[in-house]
């Protein structure tokens, strides 16, 4: 992800607070995982376990957070590494 200006071109972006209100009364997604990216900016996954939508968000160092990408079938998953030297 490049970053241009604290705002990753062409996404739609507003204040953190905003977002997770829409996301949360709109689509009724919470946070499912939370990520530490480049230049200090915080990668987070939102999703209904009800609807299995998902969300993405970046959300910069300056506050402004971003929509990445969103989608539908979300599972939550607990996989385990391959034994080594076996086929993944």
């Amino acid at each position: 992800m490049e970053v241009q200006g604290q705002r990753p071109a062409g996404q739609n972006c507003a204040p953190r607070p905003k977002v997770i209100a829409r996301l949360a009364e709109k689509y009724g997604e919470t946070r499912q995982s939370i990520g530490l990216g480049s230049q200090n900016a915080v990668v987070e996954v939102f999703a209904s376990q009800e609807t299995g939508s998902w969300t993405i968000i970046v959300t910069m160092a300056n506050g402004v957070t971003c929509l990445l990408a969103s989608g539908q079938a979300f599972e939550t998953l607990a996989e385990t590494l391959p034994v080594a030297g076996t086929d993944a």
